[in-house]
């Protein structure tokens, strides 16, 4: 286990910690977890709003996002783990969203470390897969509990807060490594984009194998500080991915990773070796770029939970949890449909 640098890290964990309770995603309990007086999915949703509440009409987390459509390419090598369609040999229609994790639709990108990804793809036979990622390369805690855990302390006025779950979730400390070196990038389609929790493929002879995924981009990562992000101003990400998608389509691919005898599949804070079978599976191709506003994605749940026949969930507690809370979050924004703001458009024959 990585040990944490030898002077204080609580400076960088209190403002790493802070992102990652907005940007890591909303996760919520499924019934009987946990006792109902000590966890609902409100309780936990509504955690992750700022001091001002939620912006009403939007996501709870995840606020800032934009819109694609595109294709999945499928290989046809996928097929060797899942009997799923999208496995298959073809080409099938992909919608998704690049998206900062935060539950700030304004938030300048430079003040986001964490990105994300949802993607669906559907297929002939009337399958839909949803999947939800994001570009750290492990997660911050171990469970559920845990991230409840950080976002009590985040949102903590007492600085001992941060000191106590840090030494209760020793398993923090990597991810805050991680969030307060590695480089950042200009643009959503130099970001590798991460799905952290194992889900079971089961194949055509009724085998199961344990299974992440990655989309890996095809451009080249060009490293970037913060400080030179913010220089390209605050939504420079949306407006650099809308030209460069419009230039020409982005591509990513889809890698999966298999998980060996005695890997853990219940906890996304432990990677995998990086010697396990890979398969590349296809590849992502966004052709179009649309705003939140009125694009295709606006109304999508990407519940992790969705999925084909032949891809379930595992052990990992966190797909399901995260499903509880999506759900929620999905529920508050469409209650509050007229506070979202569209773009205006024109009645027939006339100006807006």
């Amino acid at each position: 286990m990585l040990q944490p640098p030898p002077r204080s890290p609580l400076p960088a964990l209190v403002a790493i910690a802070a992102s990652v309770a907005l940007a890591a995603g909303a996760f919520a309990w499924t019934a009987g977890w946990f006792s109902p007086e000590r966890l609902t999915p409100t309780r936990l949703v509504n955690s992750l709003a700022p001091a001002g509440g939620p912006a009403l009409g939007h996501r709870r987390n995840h606020a800032k996002g934009i819109c694609f459509t595109g294709t999945f390419r499928s290989s046809g090598d996928g097929a060797a783990l899942s009997t799923a369609q999208v496995f298959r040999a073809g080409t099938y229609p992909a919608l998704g969203r690049f998206n900062l994790g935060t539950p700030d639709p304004n938030a300048p990108d430079a003040t986001v470390r964490v990105r994300g990804l949802g993607l669906q793809i559907t297929t002939p036979d009337g399958a839909v897969w949803r999947s939800a990622m994001i570009d750290p390369p492990i997660f911050a805690v171990s469970t559920p509990q845990g991230f409840y855990d950080l976002q009590r302390a985040a949102h903590a006025k007492d600085p001992q807060a941060m000191k106590d779950f840090v030494a209760a979730h020793p398993e923090f400390v990597p991810f805050a490594q991680w969030a307060g070196t590695a480089p950042w990038t200009s643009s959503y389609a130099e970001d590798r984009f991460n799905g952290l929790n194992a889900f079971l493929f089961t194949d055509a002879s009724g085998t199961q194998h344990a299974v992440r995924w990655s989309l890996i981009p095809e451009a080249t990562p060009v490293p970037i500080t913060p400080q030179d992000l913010a220089r390209l101003g605050p939504n420079h990400l949306e407006q650099e991915i809308a030209s460069r998608v419009a230039a020409a389509p982005q591509r990513w691919t889809l890698v999966l990773t298999v998980a060996g005898p005695g890997d853990i599949t219940a906890d996304p804070t432990k990677a995998w070796p990086a010697d396990r079978r890979t398969v590349t599976a296809g590849t992502l191709v966004v052709e179009k770029i649309e705003a939140e506003a009125d694009g295709p994605c606006r109304e999508i749940n990407f519940d992790p939970t969705i999925l084909p026949r032949g891809m379930s969930v595992s052990d990992d507690p966190f797909p399901a949890a995260r499903s509880a809370a999506y759900a929620r979050s999905y529920d508050l924004r469409t209650a509050e449909y007229e506070d979202y703001p569209r773009t205006p458009k024109a009645p027939p024959g006339g100006k807006p």
